[in-house]
C-alpha cells in the first residue's frame, strides 16, 4: 500500500488484523484520488469488538469496512468523491466520519 500501513487497520479490542487485500487496494486508490490524507478510525473488527461497539454489521468483521474521520467539510467532500471514483458502492457518512465497504451486497449510501 502507498497511503496507509497495516497497523492502522488492527482491531482496537484484540490488535489482531483481517483485511482483505483487494479491500485495502480499493481504499489505496481512493487515497490517491482524493489528494487528501485518510485517518483511519475504524478498520478489522473482532466479533468482541463489533458487538461492544454495538454493530450487528459484517463488514468489519470480514475485514472489507473502514471508518475514515472527517474532521471538516473540504475533507469530508474530498474522500467522498475519492470514494466513489475509485469503486466502492457502499458509503455511509456521520458528522465526525465516512464508513466505506466493499461487501458483495446491493449498492447503498446512507446517513448515521
Amino acid at each position: 500500500m502507498k497511503y496507509f500501513k497495516i497497523e492502522e487497520f488492527n482491531c482496537k479490542h484484540c490488535g489482531k488484523n483481517e483485511m482483505k487485500q483487494d479491500f485495502l487496494d480499493l481504499l489505496d486508490k481512493a487515497r490517491e484520488i482524493s489528494g487528501v490524507p485518510f485517518s483511519i478510525n475504524s478498520g478489522y473488527r473482532c466479533p468482541v469488538h463489533n458487538e461492544a461497539v454495538g454493530s450487528t454489521s459484517k463488514n468489519h468483521v470480514s475485514g472489507r469496512a473502514a471508518d475514515i474521520a472527517t474532521p471538516d467539510n473540504f475533507r469530508r467532500g474530498a474522500i467522498l468523491r475519492g470514494l466513489y471514483l475509485a469503486g466502492f458502492k457502499r458509503i455511509g457518512i456521520a458528522d465526525t466520519f465516512i464508513h466505506a465497504d466493499n461487501m458483495p451486497l446491493n449498492e447503498s449510501a446512507w446517513f448515521y
